[in-house]
């Protein structure tokens, strides 16, 4: 067994983390050019006066942010192979 293959190594790209911070930050995208650009008064009549795609667009962004920040801050990391080639 070589030095660098007993080495723990990171995740990285396939932590679910930074998955799920993805699908939210699209749709948090999504929602908060929707809710800028594209809401008209009778659509925030209909929810109260509030411009709810604006605010769940930018909450979906900062849970996002939060998302991405725990990933770097605490990566996963993978134990090394513990299996052994019995060739």
């Amino acid at each position: 067994m070589s030095e660098k293959s007993s080495r723990p190594r990171k995740a990285g790209a396939f932590d679910i983390r930074l998955i799920i911070a993805l699908l939210l930050g699209v749709y948090g995208v999504i929602l908060t050019v929707m809710g800028a650009g594209f809401t008209s008064d009778a659509d925030r009549d209909k929810a109260a006066g509030v411009n709810i795609n604006l605010w769940s667009g930018i909450g979906l962004l900062v849970v996002t942010a939060l998302f991405v920040l725990w990933a770097v801050l605490r990566p996963l990391v993978v134990p090394p192979s513990t299996e052994t080639a019995d060739d």
